[in-house]
């Protein structure tokens, strides 16, 4: 079955009550341009799609703006909705939105240089070999009418705004600079390529593919052009060290720095007895990856409200009329490592089932702005398997042999490749467009029936009907079943192979046709909708970042390929909280009794009940250890207690605060802090010190019940934990009685464009929630994070925007404090909770409250760049408005905001 869109099966949504838009009013901009990009695809006027393209050839869209400047778009046609969608964004976030074209070009090094430790020449001609941009000019042609509509439109209406406005006048991160020009929709596409490959081959291009080279072969590249007035020498030298290393500081695979918690709540749970929704996706606050909100509406054809990845045509977190979904980050893979078996004395040629097969090489071109008139051109050969770019994997990992030398699998002379499977993102836009289509589950499902999919993220669903609803609805290759019993033969047989399988790469045998994807229903050799995890209840579905088996204890799955996750294994503490709020929706938890239960007065889910399940600021940690820890500090009183390393202290002053702190992470609570670096050391004794162990029979109440050696005494665990994270927070200069929001805080940071000294951009926001796992630059938290909080936030201390080369002022952090700045700053928080949002379906249709928590736009004069960071410090929600009526009454006024004219 082909895997592009099956057009006689095209979703087709339910039209709303007589909801139908009049002239646009105060508050609104009238968008009117013929800006067609690159490959237009209106096509002939006798068969003209005129939902998807305007009939004459003209683009037009109304945007109006409400509440803390969320636009929402109409148009009479899919690709005037992308116009206006693309326009929208351009206003808000012109610069990162310029900087992620120039990255999907392979132009960073020609426009910002070389970059600190030559990043720029790397990660271009890494892209280059992944064939982003060229892989999307080549498969441009073959997208679906629908694909190239919202492309173009949002290309042509992102060029509209580049060109009517003055680049003197634009944000200082990109005032002026050549880089901010107009792009073609392959462009767009190429960005595209790069988002769908955030947990596959982005996480190569910074080294692992730059670094892959054949005995004798150069790593460093050679000038081809010198540039126009300078010196011809080009040193090199340290490319092939500065790649090296950058390939060896990713030690995991799985972790992509996201994570998400979502809630489908069924008509059992509900106050309305219809469905409900709780989006809580955990994201970056800077860079590429923030989200962006909006409403995009054609009559007759689309109506959703949601946010996307800045960039995206469409919402991707959404709601309809009749249905609504988020996305959580999955525990399954996108890709499998290859061993290739290397023909004895040829490193340039492999043998397959006994089939001698070569490997490519291509030479490749990057320009380099070295400060003349012109840059100069570098060039490098690059090598290709049947599966994708050859990898440095001795470079990651130090059990790999370097290319020629006696491989892990087979003990003969290998090298090693990848295959992606996002390579193409050719359904990115098609599968949220039938996704935002659908009015019921089985429409819902049929995008899935069809092999669409959401690249890296389960699906967690709810409806008017009452329908809950998981899947894993992520790019899963198919393994046979031969190939999945070696791969589990080979882990339990080898420790060494089983820990490089558990920190992420899927190695396989590439010298036998056994291990390569099964084509199928997709031919693509994805797992297809029969084999992916999905459950449907009456009850509720939930994620937060682990498999799929523990979606709903009631109904364990089972029994799916080892490619999506674990089954009948821990649970992180996120997970664990989930469940036990949805297990216990009356109860506000052992030791928080200031918080709200889950599920109201009544244990039903209303919409304000699940924004709130967001803001009681929970965490497992505290739910499962503090009253053991305060009985603790009772016995030990002002005893000292030994220091693991060495020497003693005295733990009473904080153990006072423990006895006060109300068990939550809101921003007035004194004692989180405290709690934070104690769990941030008590965790690593997790394995020794608990006394019962996981049971799969109850993965929410195990493991648990510290060990009573020593209890209360000198030599207990869990004060040595505590008297060694006292000693951080006086290392960090941070008061003990201090409140939370005090020490944790949201601080916008950069100003300047790359290469540029970053500045403050806003006073420090409290801000609420507890850790959910540091990103020290490159990792994240998908692990539940040290507080194990629902409502998760964490420190990022890479020096740049994350994906980005825009500077952010980056903190040095104490280790095993969950990003305690050195300096006395205490938490600067930087990613966790973004959009998010609670929703019921009622009868006058869905109602949703939530925010964007760093707020819409980007640039610091905007009225929308720190809105919604204020109403988030004082868990302000507002009302996503989505009815007509609504959207009317609360347009903000020409007056009120420059955007709005």
């Amino acid at each position: 079955m082909n895997n592009s869109i099956n057009l006689s099966r095209r979703i087709k949504p339910r039209l709303s009550n007589a909801r139908v838009l009049g002239v646009a009013l105060a508050g609104s901009l009238l968008l009117t341009g013929c800006f067609d990009g690159d490959g237009d695809s209106s096509g002939s006027e006798s068969d003209l799609n005129t939902q998807l393209f305007p009939a004459d050839g003209r683009l037009e869209a109304t945007i109006r703006r409400t509440t803390n400047g969320v636009p929402h778009v109409r148009a009479e046609n899919l690709k005037s909705a992308a116009f206006g969608a693309g326009y929208a964004q351009a206003q808000d976030n012109i610069c990162l939105l310029a900087e992620a074209f120039v990255k999907a070009r392979s132009e960073r090094a020609k426009y910002f240089g070389p970059g600190p430790d030559d990043i720029n020449i790397v990660t271009d001609f890494s892209y280059k070999a992944q064939e982003i941009r060229s892989g999307a000019a080549a498969d441009f042609t073959s997208l679906t009418d629908e694909s190239r509509a919202l492309m173009e439109g949002f290309t042509d209406g992102y060029n509209k705004y580049v060109a009517e406005t003055d680049p003197a006048v634009l944000p200082a991160e990109c005032r002026s600079q050549p880089w901010v020009f107009e792009i073609s929709p392959i462009d767009l596409y190429a960005y595209y390529r790069i988002v769908g490959q955030y947990a596959s081959g982005a996480l190569f291009a910074d080294g692992l593919v730059f670094a892959a080279v054949p005995p004798g072969a150069p790593v460093v590249p050679s000038q081809a052009v010198a540039a126009n007035g300078v010196d011809s020498q080009f040193d090199g030298s340290q490319i092939a060290d500065n790649a090296r290393q950058m390939a060896a500081e990713r030690t995991n695979y799985t972790d992509i720095g996201l994570g998400s918690n979502a809630w489908g709540v069924g008509k059992d749970m509900t106050e309305q007895g219809s469905g409900a929704l709780l989006a809580n996706p955990h994201f970056p606050y800077t860079g590429h990856r923030r989200l962006y909100q909006m409403q995009m509406t054609v009559p007759g054809y689309l109506n959703v409200n949601g946010a996307g990845l800045l960039g995206t045509a469409i919402p991707f977190v959404n709601f309809n009329e009749n249905l609504a979904w988020s996305h959580t980050v999955t525990t399954s893979r996108q890709f499998t490592w290859y061993e290739l078996e290397l023909k004895p004395g040829d490193n340039m040629v492999y043998i397959k089932d006994g089939v001698e097969k070569p490997i490519i090489e291509k030479t490749l071109q990057i320009e380099v702005n070295v400060g003349a008139p012109q840059p100069m051109v570098l060039e490098r050969s690059f090598y290709f398997s049947e599966y994708g770019p050859m990898l440095a994997a001795n470079e990651a990992n130090a059990a790999f042999p370097e290319w020629g030398e006696n491989g892990l699998v087979n003990q003969k002379p290998a090298a090693y490749t990848y295959r992606d499977a996002n390579a193409s993102s050719e359904r990115l836009l098609d599968s949220w467009l039938q996704m935002s289509q659908a009015s019921n589950l089985e429409e819902f499902k049929d995008v899935f029936r069809n092999c669409g999919t959401t690249f890296w993220t389960n699906s967690v669903y709810a409806d008017d009907q009452g329908n809950a609803y998981y899947i894993d609805s992520s790019s899963v290759p198919n393994l046979s079943p031969a190939a999945i019993a070696v791969l589990n033969f080979k882990r339990v047989a080898s420790p060494e192979f089983d820990q490089l399988y558990q920190q992420g790469v899927t190695l396989l045998d590439g010298s036998k046709s056994r291990d390569d994807w099964v084509p199928g229903e997709c031919e693509n050799g994805l797992v297809p909708f029969e084999g992916k995890p999905k459950l449907q209840r009456a009850d509720w579905v939930q994620n937060s970042n682990d498999s799929y088996w523990a979606t709903n204890p009631a109904e364990l799955l089972a029994g799916y390929s080892p490619m999506f996750g674990t089954e009948k294994t821990p649970l992180n503490p996120r997970t664990r909280l989930s469940l036990s709020m949805l297990l216990n929706p009356l109860d506000s938890g052992p030791v928080s009794p200031n918080a709200s239960a889950p599920g109201g007065q009544d244990g039903k889910f209303s919409a304000i009940d699940l924004i709130n399940v967001i803001y009681n600021n929970r965490g497992w940690y505290a739910d499962q250890f503090l009253a053991e820890l305060q009985e603790r500090c009772a016995a030990i009183g002002d005893a000292e207690v030994n220091l693991p390393a060495s020497g003693n202290r005295s733990v009473s002053e904080g153990c006072s605060v423990l006895q006060d702190w109300d068990g939550v992470y809101n921003t007035d609570s004194v004692g989180a802090h405290v709690f934070r670096v104690f769990i941030a050391n008590y965790r690593k004794s997790f394995e020794t010190d608990l006394t019962v162990r996981f049971n799969a029979s109850a993965p929410v109440a195990t493991p648990s019940t510290p060990s009573s050696t020593n209890e209360g005494e000198a030599g207990d665990l869990m004060l040595q934990a505590l008297a060694v994270g006292l000693n951080a927070l006086d290392t960090g200069g941070i008061a003990y009685n201090a409140k939370l929001g005090d020490v944790q805080y949201y601080q916008p940071s950069g100003g300047v464009p790359p290469g540029g000294v970053a500045m403050e951009q806003a006073d420090p926001i409290p801000w609420p929630g507890g850790d959910g796992g540091v990103i020290e630059g490159i990792g994240g938290g998908a692990d539940g994070g040290i507080d194990g909080t629902f409502n998760s936030i964490g420190v990022f201390t890479g020096d740049v925007a994350e994906d980005t080369r825009f500077p952010r002022i980056a903190p040095a952090i104490i280790e095993n404090t969950a990003g305690l700045s050195q300096n006395g700053d205490g938490w600067i928080v930087a990613r966790g909770t973004s959009f998010h949002f609670g929703l019921e379906f009622t009868d006058n249709g869905p109602v949703a409250f939530g925010l964007m928590s760093y707020s819409q736009s980007t640039d610091e004069d905007s009225p929308h760049f720190i809105d919604q960071s204020l109403r988030y410090s004082e868990e302000n929600y507002r009302q996503l408005w989505f009815a007509e009526s609504d959207i009317e009454a609360n347009l903000l006024s020409q007056g009120e905001t420059t955007i709005t004219n």
